[in-house]
């Protein structure tokens, strides 16, 4: 079940890579619960499955991986950067062969230290045993570190 949860969101991305927007949107359930988590002008993935632009950004992730089910949920993570200055992470959770939850990070290097934080919180106070479920890679920097690249979501913290 798992490998079908990653392959439905290598799908999603395919058909954003070819332009099929419709293709992409009809694998989400029609009351997706989507968050958006960074700057305003970042919110390129509804721009893309509205059609309000179609060219403006092109989602390539670096890693697509399963972090696990539970709840009869299956979550995949995607991440990927375009340029220097925009890094993401999407979080999708998979049910009943359409996504119904959807996770977007915008800025990573900001956001991944935030919920690191908040899982260290979580698992001081027993929410989850602490095992990471997802570590951000971003790329090779030679000139400069990356803020929080090296934060991780852990086990019992919601998306």
């Amino acid at each position: 079940m798992a490998q079908h949860n990653k392959k439905l969101v290598e799908l999603l991305y395919d058909s954003l890579a070819r332009g099929d927007t419709e293709a992409a949107a009809a694998l989400l359930a029609r009351d997706v619960d989507w968050w958006f988590h960074g700057p305003r002008r970042c919110q390129h993935m509804r721009r893309l499955l509205t059609g309000e632009a179609v060219d403006e950004f092109r989602f390539v992730p670096r890693r697509i991986a399963e972090v696990g089910e539970g709840a009869g949920l299956g979550w995949v993570v995607a991440e990927g950067w375009e340029g220097e200055q925009a890094y993401w992470v999407h979080a999708w959770a998979v049910e009943g062969g359409v996504i119904t939850r959807f996770r977007e990070y915008f800025n990573t290097s900001v956001t991944v230290r935030e919920v690191g934080r908040a899982a260290a919180t979580a698992a001081d106070v027993g929410c989850g045993d602490g095992d990471a479920v997802w570590q951000s890679q971003a790329r090779a920097q030679t000139s400069r570190s990356l803020r929080g690249s090296s934060s991780q979501f852990r086990l019992g913290v919601q998306f």
